[in-house]
């Protein structure tokens, strides 16, 4: 007897969908791969402040600039990166979870309403560092890279 033989149509047929299935797979192991590959993002703070974690709800309220204090009763100063640095972009995000544009609307909200004042910004992660290590009470967020001693991690729930 025979064995049948796929010749034609049919044959194309299943090597092209073979290969878009292994196309897909790759496709979605890459961008996997780019996603852990991303550096982890950090709360951080002045030396000096007693906090050592805040919750979700806690840290959405500072970086909104409604909580202007810590837990203690320190008063609390925010740096931020760019509303156009990616950076900020994961931060809000992923820790915040809301969006840099709806974080924006809620400052200039509180400025020309008058009832607060926007966070400060800085250009870039070793300024952050740098402005978050030498304000009392300050608070940010950086890549583990850019982590040292002159800042401490404050852990989030």
């Amino acid at each position: 007897m025979q064995s049948p033989v796929i010749s034609g149509f049919p044959l194309r047929l299943a090597l092209l969908s073979v290969t878009i299935l292994i196309l897909l797979v790759g496709i979605a192991f890459a961008a996997t791969s780019a996603t852990a590959r991303e550096a982890s993002l950090f709360l951080v703070a002045h030396p000096d402040v007693t906090t050592r974690w805040l919750n979700r709800d806690t840290t959405r309220a500072i970086f909104a600039m409604r909580q202007r204090t810590w837990p203690d009763g320190q008063a609390v100063r925010v740096f931020v990166l760019s509303n156009s640095n990616p950076v900020h972009a994961r931060f809000t995000k992923e820790q915040l979870a809301v969006y840099p544009h709806q974080l924006q609307l809620a400052w200039d909200r509180m400025v020309f309403s008058g009832t607060g004042q926007s966070p400060d910004r800085v250009s870039d992660q070793a300024e952050m560092r740098e402005r978050v290590a030498t304000t009392p009470g300050a608070i940010g967020y950086l890549e583990g890279e850019y982590l040292d001693d002159s800042v401490q991690v404050v852990s989030m729930e």
